[in-house]
């Protein structure tokens, strides 16, 4: 898939959270650029290494995410002035809710999977993603959802440690605070000091699981895209082998590897729910009982869906794009072993695995050759990769290394 498409459908790239190294939504605009496809996305401020894409046709005003209403009516301004439907695509879970909350209000201007809102709503929130794998029997670690202080201590009588904190709706915890949104802690004290910084006692947002020991082999992701009667059209699997952040956190390093019960237990749970589009998923395996649970499941594009590429050239987005302009979708095995690098998050990550003794410099410098794509640098559109490597140096080396020092001293011990 290497020609442009003839008579291209513009796209809109929706991103409302403010993260300007979302490498994510460039590889959006690539990816759909280099067929010829006029795109367009949200981004924070002209300076923002997107905006740099040889491949993006305009860049649209930032919209703030609280603004609901106010960004309905300025999708609908974009979309008039569009001349023609165009596709949508949301980049986080809030542009995910915001789009299926005002399918009335957008479908005159936009083209976009048709999912229930509570379906929507209930995969983005891990309480809502828990009863759903309890109800389909899907896999997933014992959770709990305790709604005080008092009831995490009662919890903590008959824990057993390692357990791990996580926000239910990370969107509410990040929300003017710099808090982590999973934490992994050792002992009763740990847990009580990090969920009295993490929950808001007027809006329980902070859930207790158990932790599933294991390496980078134990941790597996789905990438896939579901037509309107929930068929997988392509579908790709894979492993994280470097995380950021360390050990809890979105892939830095991935690599393509099948995996035939990821898949089957993905496509069997999709196809239960109803879901339609692109999906994003996380699992880990668990040694003590075989079963691969499910931890993530995120109902728009991730960030890392470029890891995942056919050998015919199909990623999910451009499986989307297909889908929704009447074209046949091919799937196309992805390459075992195809590994796809973000430059500036594994840069840091890879300082703390190597101080916690699981990389050593040799180890981290040959997983950087071979590497098949990279999230920031590509040779046909080479400004991002510069003005990212601009920004990110810009924020100085306290600021940078921040992001990769442990909090407290047991995350760093449970690590090695």
């Amino acid at each position: 898939m290497k020609r442009p498409l003839a008579d291209p459908v513009p796209v809109v790239v929706l991103k409302l959270d403010p993260n300007i190294f979302h490498h994510g939504a460039l590889g959006i605009v690539r990816s759909l650029g280099r067929l010829g496809v006029p795109t367009y996305a949200v981004q924070e401020d002209r300076w923002a290494p997107m905006a740099y894409s040889r491949y993006l046709r305009q860049t649209l005003p930032w919209m703030e995410a609280e603004a609901g209403a106010e960004n309905i009516s300025r999708l609908r301004h974009i979309g008039r002035s569009l001349g023609r439907r165009a596709i949508l695509v949301p980049t986080d879970d809030v542009a995910s809710i915001l789009i299926a909350d005002h399918r009335a209000e957008l479908d005159e201007f936009y083209v976009y999977p048709r999912l229930d809102e509570t379906i929507v709503r209930s995969l983005c929130s891990k309480q809502g993603l828990y009863h759903l794998c309890k109800e389909f029997g899907v896999p997933a670690p014992d959770t709990w959802f305790p709604r005080s202080r008092q009831e995490v201590e009662e919890l903590l009588e008959a824990a057993t440690f390692p357990l791990v904190l996580k926000a239910i709706d990370p969107w509410l915890l990040h929300n003017g605070t710099r808090l982590p949104s999973v934490v992994i802690t050792q002992n009763p004290n740990e847990l009580l000091q990090w969920y009295d910084e993490m929950e808001d006692p007027g809006r329980p947002n902070v859930m207790v699981q158990e932790y599933i020991p294991g390496g980078p082999d134990s941790v597996w992701m789905y990438n896939g895209y579901f037509d309107a009667q929930s068929e997988s059209l392509v579908h790709f699997t894979g492993q994280k082998l470097r995380q950021h952040p360390p050990y809890t956190g979105m892939t830095t390093l991935g690599i393509c590897r099948d995996n035939e019960v990821v898949e089957t237990t993905t496509k069997q749970f999709m196809k239960a729910i109803g879901y339609r589009g692109i999906v994003d998923m996380g699992y880990r395996y668990d040694r003590r009982d075989g079963q691969y649970k499910l931890l993530d499941v995120n109902p728009r594009i991730g960030a890392t869906f470029r890891l995942f590429v056919g050998v015919n050239g199909v990623d999910v987005v451009r499986a989307l794009y297909l889908d929704l302009t009447g074209r046949e979708v091919a799937m196309g095995e992805a390459a075992d072993g195809r590994t796809w690098l973000v430059e500036n998050h594994d840069l840091l990550s890879s300082i703390r695995y190597i101080r916690d003794g699981r990389l050593t410099p040799r180890e981290w410098w040959n997983s950087l050759h071979g590497v098949d794509e990279r999230a920031w640098f590509a040779s046909d559109d080479p400004m991002p990769f510069a003005i990212m490597a601009l920004r990110f140096l810009a924020r100085g080396p306290h600021k940078v290394l921040s992001g990769v020092r442990p909090r407290r001293a047991g995350a760093a011990a449970h690590a090695r």
